[in-house]
């Protein structure tokens, strides 16, 4: 049997993310063979409509599943939808002489043009196929190939003419199409939406034979930037039905009566013109609990949406999408079964998620060899879909601030050749960090002071203490699921005035690269009832929002003291310990938070804290011995402009016996001072330039007037 004869029925899954535009079609090993294929072959996939791909093997979990990974660019030229079937089968391709585009969402300037023509070489046509070419700035133009020399299935190659043609007169710009593969890091979510909303609008007659009704709405919820409405206007592309988008103050107007009617009116339309899809973004805006609203129509709104969704007119093709990042403020009657049928959490992406949201939005980016998406997507934490396209953003503008010096400003464009140069480096990325934070602390963010480990003197044991309480859970994940244990919840350092508690935590907040929240006990206490415990729930759900994070509670013995020695105040110091109690170990689990302490009085802190479950480590930090001296004289000497002779940080650690870490830092910084001084004295009296200089007799008067000042 010839290779142009054999054909394959195999069932349509997305594509890879990076796999976008370039018309490839991936099948398992075993399906290349039976076609007689080699990598790069061109295949016939037939759906409603015939387009041609190139053949490619398909990644290893997706082998022996008689399965065929297309684009959603692919999948429209096919005709065909995901777990659809499509022929496929081996065509022979000739070289194009000439190919005509018209442009379908963006006509190109004439600069883009050579970079589109760059960027189409080698794809696969047919007469009627849309292609796309991603440009800067992660914009993508579209065309339609209306015309083809010769005629049928032709390879662009780089002698290939390109006759890009005007768009159509007056045509408003085409918003972009958004497929699955523009969707990362949302499988599990993805796939149930789309079980529970293609089965009811494209096969209806499944439920029909069940004997139940299709599924009338779900609910998105999660924190703002994770992607609630990027689903929906994926889903409305993928199952090609009629979208209507509502927002919810669009809905409400002045006059009695108008608001229930323009609602009335959106689901009439839809029903009629089904099957369709009604998107309602901020739906907490419209449907807020009526027992908790001043104004009178909002409870009408709620009351008609109720009726429309559930009433005594049973719609058919028709769906409800519902999106809110307060889902707890809806109003009750709408979250249950035959209105919003599921509710599904859209959750903040996992490392993985991260990786390929970061290879979504930067797909068209001209990126340097040093760029580590891998290294980025750790270091990410508690970043949502939204934050990652601003650091992707960020990165490419400060890559743009390094041409801006050679950009001639009396041209009407820049030239192809300056844009071909630029490229964004990994060090552009990580700057980018520096500017972009996850938006769900962006209220609460706290700039981590640039302490490392390096920077802490001596306290080894309690260094690596800490490294395997907050940086092994994150790095060995698998071990400790393994091992079936849980990282603590909380550690309590307690030692003396001076110690490094609090430097410690600094350079723990740095060195573990999670997302830090710094919490000062003052701030949280209000003279309204209630409201200094609302500030704890909050603090913690901002916490679980953005984890893995690290909660700091400096002077721990304030906010959590023991409960019955207060005076006569008003109990609030015992309200907010008990709501402490119960976000660190109540029903609901506390997980990828941890809760860091500090503390100088552990005798006045509530027993209840202390036991494990809440603060499971309790690490004592010693004094310094002879040793951590010599360490943290060496690091506060460290830079400073020292005398050649005379200054041995073994010698003034023997001497600084019972000297605190910030008693060493401050005969340092002492000394220093007097060094400046004289300096200063020199350039007044005009005898030299006044240079600083650290002789032994500085640090020796620095001491003596600490010893003298603890001996007193």
């Amino acid at each position: 049997m010839k290779a142009d004869d054999v054909s394959l029925k195999l069932k349509v899954t997305e594509a890879l993310g990076k796999d976008v535009g370039r018309a490839f079609a991936r099948m398992g090993p075993e399906d290349l063979e039976k076609l007689q294929l080699a990598i790069g072959d061109i295949v016939e996939v037939a759906g409603k409509r015939k387009t041609v791909a190139k053949a490619m093997p398909a990644y290893k979990e997706l082998r022996g599943r008689s399965r065929i990974q297309l684009d959603g660019i692919s999948r429209e030229n096919a005709g065909a939808g995901i777990d659809d079937c499509v022929q496929v089968r081996k065509i022979a391709c000739r070289p194009a002489e000439r190919v005509a585009l018209t442009p379908v969402n963006i006509t190109p300037s004439d600069r883009d043009l050579q970079y589109i023509g760059s960027l189409l070489d080698g794809l696969p046509v047919m007469e009627g196929d849309r292609l796309r070419a991603t440009l800067f700035a992660g914009r993508t133009a579209d065309f339609k190939v209306d015309g083809l020399t010769p005629r049928g299935p032709v390879l662009i190659n780089p002698t290939t003419i390109l006759v890009v043609g005007k768009a159509a007169a007056a045509a408003p710009e085409a918003p972009r199409v958004v497929s699955y593969e523009d969707v990362g890091g949302l499988r599990p979510q993805l796939h149930r939406i789309r079980e529970m909303i293609e089965l009811p609008l494209r096969y209806p007659e499944l439920f029909e034979r069940l004997g139940i009704d299709a599924p009338k709405g779900v609910l998105l919820h999660g924190p703002p930037g994770c992607g609630k409405t990027l689903i929906a206007r994926t889903i409305a592309h993928e199952t090609e039905a009629n979208f209507y988008s509502v927002s919810g103050p669009e809905v409400v107007h002045k006059f009695y009566g108008e608001s229930e009617a323009h609602l009335r009116k959106i689901f009439e339309e839809a029903t009629r013109k089904g099957p369709s899809i009604i998107f309602m973004d901020e739906i907490d805006a419209i449907a807020p609990r009526r027992e908790q609203v001043v104004g009178e129509v909002e409870k009408r709104v709620v009351a008609q949406l109720l009726a429309l969704m559930d009433g005594l007119t049973k719609r058919q093709n028709l769906i409800v999408i519902a999106a809110t990042n307060l889902p707890n403020v809806l109003d009750p009657a709408l979250r249950r079964p035959g209105r919003f049928d599921r509710e599904i959490a859209i959750p903040i992406p996992d490392r993985h998620g991260r990786l390929e949201i970061l290879e979504i939005h930067s797909r068209g980016m001209p990126l340097a060899e040093d760029v580590n998406m891998y290294r980025l997507a750790e270091i990410t934490h508690g970043f949502v879909g939204a934050d990652l396209e601003a650091l992707c953003r960020e990165a490419a503008m400060i890559c743009l601030r390094r041409l801006m010096p050679d950009i001639d400003y009396g041209l009407a464009s820049i030239p192809y050749e300056q844009l071909a140069q630029l490229e964004v480096q990994m060090d552009d990325f990580l700057a980018a960090l520096r500017e972009v934070e996850a938006s769900a602390i962006r209220e609460v963010f706290v700039e981590v002071p640039d302490v490392r480990w390096d920077d802490v003197g001596g306290l080894n044991a309690v260094k690596a203490h800490l490294k395997e309480a907050v940086e092994w859970p994150l790095k060995y994940a698998r071990l400790f699921k393994q091992a079936r244990i849980k990282p603590p919840k909380g550690i309590l350092l307690s030692g003396a005035p001076g110690c490094g508690k609090t430097l410690l935590a600094k350079a723990l907040a740095n060195e573990s690269q999670v997302n830090f929240l710094s919490v000062k006990g003052p701030a949280l206490m209000s003279k309204y009832v209630g409201e200094s415990e609302r500030g704890v729930r909050e603090m913690f759900r901002t916490a679980r929002q953005a984890a893995p994070c690290i909660i700091f509670l400096d002077e721990t013995e304030a906010l959590l003291p023991a409960r019955g020695a207060g005076g006569a105040d008003s109990h609030v110091s015992e309200r907010v310990l008990s709501q402490f109690l119960a976000e660190m170990d109540g029903i609901e689990e506390l997980k990828g938070v941890l809760l860091l302490g500090a503390t100088n009085r552990l005798d006045l802190m509530d027993p209840a804290v202390l036991r494990p479950g809440r603060f499971d480590e309790i690490v004592e930090i010693p004094l310094a011995d002879e040793a951590d001296r010599r360490e943290i004289f060496e690091v506060h000497l460290r830079g400073k402009p020292l005398a050649k002779k005379g200054i041995s940080a073994a010698k003034l650690a023997a001497r600084t016996e019972g000297l605190s870490g910030a008693e060493i830092a401050a005969v340092c910084n002492k000394a220093a001072l007097a060094a400046v001084r004289r300096a200063v004295d020199a350039e007044m009296a005009k005898e030299g330039s006044g240079k600083v200089l650290i002789l032994p007799s500085d640090l020796e008067e620095a001491l003596q007037e600490m010893l003298g000042e603890r001996g007193a």
